[in-house]
């Protein structure tokens, strides 16, 4: 089975395929992916690799955690399913999530 990780802490200019390309040395890389921010098109400076086995993933996180890449030490770990942010019960947020609603001023 797949094991997700995240790399923290990515130049702005790193590539998804620069990323698959340092993984690929310590297994199989089902995926590469660099988040970008949706208004500014640029990296957020974190992404996710996805390797084909455990055993490949800790290879990476052991191999990789700490590794400078254009400058920047990254930080390897295993990915956590994403949280539930709350989103303010369907009110653009506003009111920090329900009990007495309304906007805050």
């Amino acid at each position: 089975m797949a094991k997700r990780l995240y790399v923290g802490n990515l130049g702005w200019g790193v590539t998804d395929d620069q990323l698959r390309e340092l993984f690929s040395a310590h297994g199989s890389v089902q995926l590469a992916q660099v988040v970008m921010d949706r208004d500014t098109g640029r990296s957020k400076g974190f992404g996710f690799v996805e390797m084909t086995t455990d055993q490949e993933a800790q290879a990476a996180i052991a191999a990789m955690n700490t590794v400078v890449v254009d400058g920047r030490p990254l930080t390897v770990n295993e990915a956590r399913p994403k949280e539930d942010r709350g989103g303010g019960g369907g009110r653009g947020g506003y009111g920090g999530g329900g009990g007495g609603g309304g906007r805050r001023y």
